[in-house]
């Protein structure tokens, strides 16, 4: 299995790519603030999830960067909030996006706490 095929992956991938989009709109002088912020902790979550499928022969490797994606996507989360307190972004955005990571949290944990499902082999 490659890790493009993680579900975790797939939706933490679609949802960097969706808070791409919204980032667009934020205001020039939240460049190099919230915008870069958010795409780089949002881009994070899927590159700490590719490189811990890359880790499975090392468990504690593996948990490990899953654990730097959780929360990398605890932060998007936060970013998320100022977006939405700073009226950049409305309820119903926030809210869609807010469901997503939570869904991405949830998939994350699943692999950190089963991951003889995805090939690691106990220590």
């Amino acid at each position: 299995m490659d890790f493009k095929k993680l579900l975790a992956y797939q939706k933490s991938f679609d949802l960097a790519m969706d808070i791409f989009e919204v980032s667009k709109s934020f205001p020039k002088e939240e460049t190099y603030s919230l915008i870069s912020q958010i795409r780089r902790s949002s881009r994070s979550v899927s590159a700490n999830i590719s490189e811990s499928y890359r880790k499975r022969l090392y468990p504690r490797h593996f948990v490990s960067k899953l654990t730097d994606a959780d929360a990398e996507n605890s932060e998007t989360f936060t970013w998320l909030e100022f977006a939405l307190a700073c009226k950049y972004i409305d309820g119903s955005t926030f809210q869609d996006l807010n469901i997503k990571s939570l869904e991405i949290g949830k998939l994350i944990n699943f692999m950190i706490n089963n991951p003889d499902k995805f090939g690691v082999k106990p220590e």
